[in-house]
């Protein structure tokens, strides 16, 4: 099959369509400015990761882009990464104590009005401080960029959420409680999570359950469906204390181990940040990356190597906090456009058969 552009669609560098889309870039870059000022300010180091690494990362539903390295050793698969998390936390390793990326990072099979293939991410990790330190984060990169840009609300789809007011913190099984009437912490008492207790919960919520739909599966549709539309409104929220199974690279809570010490922030619905308390065991790393990659050879047919250089790195990394957060989302709704690639400077072409 032949690809080509879409003729009724203007390209991006189209001489009006970029006069349109530039006071947006604009803005995404006063924020980009500002933040590099903040984290100068609180004696955070910037640095540069490679693109290319050994592994895209270890999360079942993250899709990745495949590359062939050659050298006179022969040739090697390498892949484009989908964070710049493993290359920070080999820093911290190393001794950074704390620092920030600002990176292209790649998604692939995800594309839509939140979604792009190579997007703009944020990463910051504090060595030897609390999780409770990046919330505060949080709240002081959202007002920075609402001022950088302008805005006195942020916007997306008929809702807002005011950046200078102090976030509303709330734990997902709150919010499982409050906007669907599920008892979550309820499927968590055993040694392994109550996949029938959930969907039965689920379902009496008016949530479509199939057989085949896992734990997290149901977990997944319970969020996205009744628990992300209510979050972010009027105010950021920030989503806490994920069960210890949706939570991959971090340590469980000391308070409650069916919980982990995960964050996300919202705004507007929308998912801008993800945080965590990051796991520092090699061994246990491991077993959950084998769990990731075992699952998404069940759902895709295939599976991702395992960094072992950065396994070999998490065995000496102090204990540390760390985020990401999706840049081009963020200017998004502080600019109040309707789709990612409003505020993105050269997006990948749309194409059609």
């Amino acid at each position: 099959m032949t690809f080509v552009p879409d003729p009724g669609v203007s390209p991006w560098w189209s001489p009006h369509v970029h006069a349109d889309r530039r006071p947006r870039l604009m803005a995404r870059g006063r924020i980009l400015a500002v933040w590099r000022s903040w984290f100068a300010a609180q004696d955070f180091v910037e640095v540069d990761t490679a693109a290319l690494q050994a592994s895209p990362g270890n999360e079942a539903h993250i899709g990745a882009f495949a590359a062939t390295m050659r050298d006179p050793t022969g040739e090697r698969l390498l892949y484009l990464h989908s964070s710049p998390e493993f290359a920070c936390k080999k820093l911290l390793a190393a001794g950074e104590k704390r620092l920030f990326s600002l990176s292209h990072v790649f998604r692939n099979g995800e594309r839509g009005p939140l979604h792009h293939p190579e997007f703009a991410m944020l990463e910051w990790y504090r060595a030897g401080e609390p999780l409770d330190q990046l919330m505060r984060d949080c709240a002081d990169l959202l007002w920075l960029a609402a001022d950088a840009a302008g805005s006195r609300e942020f916007r997306y789809r008929g809702r807002t959420a005011d950046p200078r007011a102090e976030p509303e913190r709330l734990t997902v099984a709150e919010a499982f409680d409050r906007h669907a009437g599920i008892d979550l912490l309820a499927t968590l008492d055993g040694s392994t999570p109550d996949r029938d207790a959930l969907a039965a919960l689920a379902a009496a919520a008016g949530i479509r359950i199939t057989a085949d739909d896992t734990w997290s599966d149901v977990f997944s549709k319970v969020l996205s469906e009744k628990v992300e539309p209510h979050l972010g409104l009027g105010r950021a929220t920030i989503l806490h204390d994920y069960p210890a199974c949706e939570a991959a690279l971090a340590k469980r809570s000391s308070v409650d181990p069916r919980v982990s010490e995960r964050f996300e922030l919202y705004a507007c619905g929308v998912e801008l940040a993800n945080g965590f308390g990051e796991l520092t065991d090699p061994h246990e790393q491991r077993r959950r990356f084998e769990q990731e990659m075992n699952e998404r050879e069940r759902i895709y047919g295939e599976r991702f190597p395992v960094d072992e250089d950065f396994l070999a790195a998490l065995a000496i990394m102090p204990e540390a906090s760390g985020i990401a957060l999706g840049v081009d989302r963020l200017a998004m709704l502080a600019t109040g456009a309707p789709r990612i690639e409003d505020v993105i400077w050269t997006p990948v072409v749309e194409i059609g058969a």
